[in-house]
Order: C-alpha cells, then structure tokens, then sequence
C-alpha cells in the first residue's frame, strides 16, 4: 500500500468513477498514457486554450495551420467574427493533439464563447461551427461534447442541441437548480465547479478545510446533485470540475459522482508511489435531497429566479464567464500580435 499512487487505487477501488483530463497539454496526457494511466474525456475552456497557446512548444507545432487557415479562408484578423473563427480553429487543433491519448469512446470537450453565455441563438450558432470545424479535421460529432455555461440561455440552448444529436455539458454551475435544469434539458454532463474559476489566478481566494466532506460550501452542492439525479433517474453524468489538490479528489470520491475531470499536472501528482489514502477515506458520504421544479418553464425563468435568489451562484457564475471572457481576449489579442 505504501508505493501504492492515488491514481491507482482509485482506478482499483472505484470501478464506477471515470476520470478525465482537464488539459491540452497533449504531452502530459501521453506521458500519463505511457504509465498505463489512460483517461476517458479532455476538458477545456478559454484558459486553458491560452495557457497552451503561450506555449512555445505548442504555437510552433500549430503556427503553420492556422497561417494557412487564415489565407484559405481570407481571414481578416481585424474583424472579430474572422478572429473568433482562428480561436475556434486553435481550440480544435489542441484538442486534436489530444485526442489519440483517450480512450475509444471518450469525448472531446470545447467551450462556446463567453461573449454569447445570455444569447441562446449565438450559442446554438457557435456550437455547430464547432461541430463542423471537428468533422473538417476528422473527428465525429460522436467524440465531441459542447461545454455551455449555466445561463438561463445557455440551458435553453444545450435542449435545442440536444436535440439536433449534438451533446453537451453545462459548465460554470455553482447550484442544484442550473443541474436539475440541465437535467430536464437533457445534457450527457453537468460540470459542478468545486471551487470557484477565480482560485486558478488567485491562490489567496483559495481555502483550506480540515474536513473537507463535512465543511466545504460545495459538498453539499455536489451531493445534492448526484442524489437528486437518482431520484430523478436522470441520464444526465455528473463531472466535478475545478479540483484544486489531492484531499479534494479524496474527498469527491466519497460524493458518488459519474466522473472527475482533472488537471493534467494533478493528475501527474496523483500518479506518484505513496499518494494512495485508506481505503476507509473513499467510502461513500450518505445525505439526503427532496427537488422538483420544471426550470426550463416559461423561457427558463424558474431558473433564473433560481440563480437570481443566491448571491453567490450569481457571482460565481458572472466571474467565471469573466474570466473565461478576458482569457478569449487575450487569445484574440496574441494571435494577432503572432500573425499581423
């Protein structure tokens, strides 16, 4: 048990739980992969495309691409829509790296754009070009799921795409109701942010707890997802996100979710001999939830009443689509001091 990694016994112990890779850092994930560590679904968002993208390694094995994507389509840079679209190709091309390290199954994850999180119309719009740029590069709708932030709007759109066969996960979700709300739009995931987006940039936001199960303000959160989508017979996985460190993997476990989506550089921590905990540290936490509500009533207004009524949901949500929306910019904004 000593030389025994975290990553290892919860593969061993935990045969329900599948793991993720929250990263494009396709050469941590094939480093992972030669360990023996083969992980289900990438995730990613607008940090982590520009932290990839200041890459060196990773802009001179794209550069030549995206110049001839660009002249292909005579793109022009000073144009946003133009602008947006070398974004988009950029996500698709990481992403790609990615994507023979996973599983045969497993999906890719891209975000739409934070500017389009209140306009159900721009996402659906943004959504299908993603799609289609994917099949352009080889890669079938089938291994690709569109992450929508968890706006009244961008619920409404995960059910119109559901509908169409194209999957999706709502993300920037601090609530039970935007989950239940996913839910009833059928979304394949709900991403419950276990920390809020801002302690990736700011560690001081970050708090510690000595009893994380019993004391952090999103335990219950996570818990009364899960449980409630038992209740529900929901098909709809959840996928805690925004995992900052070992003890909060640990204590995750113990909440019964579908999957975890980890960073790559956690997830090289968990793979190192004697990270593993007792056995008794991964047992189930048990609770219990009562919910109904049809949140998508009425244009989803029960559901913006929902995030409307709890502060901190709406604050979470609007820094995190803050955040997304300011780490786009500076995508945009290198990619035009790279290329004009």
């Amino acid at each position: 048990m000593s030389d025994t990694s975290l990553l290892s016994q919860l593969i061993s112990v935990h045969h329900d739980l599948t793991l993720d890779v929250d990263s494009m850092d396709d050469k941590a994930v094939a480093e992972l992969k030669a360990k023996g560590f083969t992980f289900h679904d990438m995730t990613s968002n607008q940090a982590i495309v520009f932290g990839q993208l200041m890459d060196e390694r990773q802009w001179n094995d794209l550069s030549a691409e995206i110049k001839q994507f660009i002249g292909r389509h005579s793109l022009n840079l000073r144009e946003d829509g133009d602008l947006l679209r070398v974004v988009d190709l950029v996500t698709i091309l990481l992403a790609r790296k990615v994507y023979p390290y996973l599983t045969p199954m497993g999906r890719l994850h891209v975000q739409t754009s934070p500017s389009f999180s209140f306009d159900t119309k721009r996402i659906v719009g943004h959504a299908n070009r993603l799609i289609e740029l994917f099949k352009i590069y080889d890669i079938p709708k089938e291994r690709v799921c569109i992450k929508i932030p968890s706006t009244p709007a961008g619920i409404l759109a995960c059910k119109q795409l559901e509908s169409e066969g194209i999957r999706t996960l709502a993300t920037c979700l601090f609530s039970v109701p935007q989950a239940v709300a996913a839910h009833q739009a059928g979304c394949l995931y709900v991403a419950p942010y276990f920390n809020e987006l801002r302690v990736h940039f700011e560690r001081d936001v970050w708090k510690e707890y000595n009893d994380i199960v019993h004391e952090h303000p999103m335990t219950p959160v996570v818990y009364s997802i899960v449980k409630a989508f038992q209740k529900l017979n929901s098909t709809t996985l959840v996928m805690p996100a925004s995992i900052v460190n070992l003890a909060e993997v640990v204590a995750l476990t113990r909440l019964s979710p579908n999957h975890l989506t980890i960073s790559a550089g956690l997830l090289q921590d968990m793979a190192q001999p004697r990270t593993a905990v007792a056995n008794k540290e991964l047992e189930q936490h048990d609770n219990d939830v009562v919910l109904s509500c049809n949140y998508l009533h009425n244009g989803a207004e029960p559901l913006l009443e929902a995030i409307q009524a709890n502060t901190e949901t709406q604050r979470k949500l609007n820094d995190a689509l803050q955040i997304f929306d300011d780490m786009e910019r500076k995508t945009k904004a290198f990619l035009c001091e790279r290329l004009l």
